[in-house]
């Protein structure tokens, strides 16, 4: 149907009349908005793209009158003004897979992690909790049946989802870039699991340089390769010399690794027995056999005495009530409780990684208690009433099982105790189990800057570059988008395995009031961000854990979508959700009154009864939209 000339300029004017609503109704939100006092944004000082997010994010919450203050911080004084809730808005992020979402989740209970989340949620809305949601996550730790674990999450997820405390923001994909003489890039399935032994040189020398992406972006060192602790080793030096008993594949699945097959039984003390056939034909890279021996003397190290509540961040060395062998190549771990990830937690880099029994102080005689392999630096860890003292002694060689084998570093000595590796070198381990790399001999090699990293990479002087933090995205999508570079670099991304998020703290006024948190997040642009910040080698999430991972691929409501209008009618509730300004029917029944009358002159009776009902109703629907939404109702 042909609307006349008349119709179409009444439903102009309708529009018009709609954006000089949202006009006013932005004006009413600065007016509302400015009450609140300025919102500190803290970063870390050494992230430059956080200070970027933290610029748009500032000039996106101008637009409904909010001010942010941005705060640069050391290392140490982020962690304390998270743990201490001394913040409004701050940038984290889930710990990856494998560890999502369970450790991740159950990080958020103690608050002891440093990533800002247990203050975050301080203050959920009526008749909701911080401490129910710590209960519902506890008991889907729990849980083992598959069809109870996924309904259980649901639940979980969309508990914190609706309280408005974690914006999800995008999500963090591993960058691999690779001279083309290579062949068989195959992306990790963890944050640092760079699978070098998998590439094949099509042409060239089977040496290959490297400058991975490291915990601190650029790589520095290597530490001790211990497969027993933690910092400085490497996550992605210790997957390629140490193997575990399972492996962690796409979607979640527990892959085969130094164990082929297993079954999990329930036991008689309230937990299972979890009964490991071993891999037969399996050597250290010293020669010696792997056999159950060698896994019970590697677990005894472990979770020996109080180094249970050094490891304590995660389940296994909580639930864990003994482990033996059965015969030469069956391993046992018996669990005093159900916990659910525990197959998942077994493929995590560190610290339940094997090392050669020829490497512990004295063999196969090392006493876990006295002479721990945990390294040196830990010194001594001491007992409780209930847990015994261990005396830490490090092992005295790097020997795993892995496809690479450790043979030397170049390290330089910084002083005040403070060094770095400018060179570590790998061979590959001719005797591995699945079978020898076509990478003959692996280099590490440190840069001080990405500058000098991605000339070495397009004079080929290097070979790859895996993982985040060692190139800017600016430059990786230079080289994508650069056909004469496409000839001589590939640039591969895997899935994302990690994401990013927003905290919005609701322990810290005004983001105690949900409305005002709902407004902040229906405010922020992040398609446009991530668009500007990202060279959009990214894309934006709608939920905090990345979709594939277990129990994650779940529809969450109501949408955090941008939504400026909707951001400014909330930034007018109150808590109760009436609205803080007073004149505001009187002021909208004069406008109502004042179109009539424009259009009654200009349009005649008739079109402008259908304008103004039309305006009407759009003022109702954003009125009982508000209602609806202070009464939590899905329509944010």
């Amino acid at each position: 149907m042909k609307l006349s000339s008349a119709a179409l300029h009444a439903a102009l004017l309708v529009g018009n009349a709609a954006s000089t609503l949202v006009r006013a109704r932005l004006a009413s939100a600065k007016e509302c908005n400015a009450r609140h006092p300025p919102l500190t944004f803290v970063y870390l000082e050494t992230e430059s793209q956080d200070a970027a997010v933290e610029d748009n994010i500032r000039r996106d919450l101008a637009a409904i009158g909010l001010r942010v203050e941005a705060r640069a911080l050391s290392k140490a004084d982020i962690n304390d003004a998270r743990q201490a809730g001394d913040f409004h808005f701050s940038l984290t992020e889930t710990w990856g897979t494998p560890y999502d979402p369970h450790s991740t989740a159950g990080g958020w209970i103690d608050g002891k992690g440093g990533e800002g989340v247990f203050p975050s949620m301080a203050n959920f809305s009526e008749g909701k909790s911080r401490e129910y949601l710590f209960d519902l996550i506890r008991d889907v730790l729990k849980e083992e049946d598959p069809a109870e674990q996924r309904r259980k999450w649901e639940n979980v997820h969309s508990y914190y989802h609706q309280e408005a405390v974690l914006l999800p923001f995008w999500g963090k994909r591993v960058p691999t870039l690779m001279n083309s003489r290579l062949t068989g890039y195959e992306a990790g399935m963890q944050q640092f699991d760079y699978p070098v032994n998998r590439l094949k040189p099509l042409t060239g020398s089977t040496t290959l340089k490297i400058a991975p992406g490291a915990r601190t972006g650029l790589f520095k060192t290597v530490g001790g390769l211990d497969a027993h602790t933690y910092g400085p080793n490497e996550f992605f030096s210790n997957n390629w010399v140490y193997e575990g008993l399972v492996a962690y594949g796409q979607g979640g699945q527990i892959l085969p690794s130094l164990a082929t097959k297993w079954n999990v039984t329930p036991n008689s003390i309230g937990g299972d027995d979890y009964t490991f056939q071993l891999r037969e034909g399996v050597t250290f890279h010293d020669g010696t056999p792997w056999n159950c021996a060698a896994a019970k003397l590697n677990f005894d190290h472990v979770l020996a005495g109080a180094l249970r509540d050094q490891h304590g961040w995660y389940g296994i060395p909580l639930v864990t009530e003994d482990w033996s062998c059965t015969d030469d190549m069956t391993f046992v771990l018996r669990t005093n409780e159900k916990h659910g990830p525990y197959l998942q937690e077994l493929s995590l880099i560190r610290p339940i990684r094997m090392i050669s029994p020829a490497a512990f102080p004295n063999g196969f005689d090392s006493d876990p208690l006295t002479s721990n392999s945990c390294h040196l630096d830990w010194g001594v860890i001491e007992g409780t009433e209930t847990l015994e003292t261990v005396n830490c002694v490090g092992p005295t060689a790097i020997y795993g099982t892995g496809p690479f084998k450790f043979v030397s570093k170049d390290t330089e000595d910084l002083g005040d105790g403070d060094s770095r590796d400018n060179t570590v070198t790998f061979e590959a381990f001719e005797n591995y189990w699945g079978g020898a790399s076509a990478i003959k001999e692996l280099q590490i090699v440190r840069y001080d800057t990405s500058d000098e990293v991605k000339a070495d990479l397009l004079n080929g002087n290097l070979d790859v570059v895996w993982g985040a933090g060692v190139l800017p995205d600016s430059d990786i999508s230079e080289i994508m988008n650069d056909p004469e570079l496409q000839e001589s670099i590939n640039v591969f991304h895997g899935d994302a395995i990690q994401n990013k998020m927003l905290l919005l703290n609701s322990g810290a006024p005004p983001f105690d009031d949900i409305n005002v948190r709902k407004s902040v997040i229906h405010a922020i642009s992040k398609s446009n961000i991530v668009e500007e910040e990202l060279s959009g080698l990214a894309s934006v999430v709608d939920n905090i854990f990345p979709l594939t991972a277990p129990f994650c691929d779940v529809n969450l409501t109501p949408k955090w979508d941008y939504d400026l209008a909707h951001a400014a009618m909330l930034s007018c509730l109150g808590p109760g959700g009436t609205s803080i300004l007073s004149s505001e029917a009187s002021s909208d029944d004069g406008s109502n009154k004042s179109l009539a009358l424009g259009l009654g002159l200009g349009l005649g009776i008739p079109l402008a009864i259908a304008a103004v009902m039309a305006v009407v109703y759009f003022k109702k629907s954003s009125a009982l939209e508000a209602k609806l939404d202070a009464k939590g109702a899905e329509i944010a």
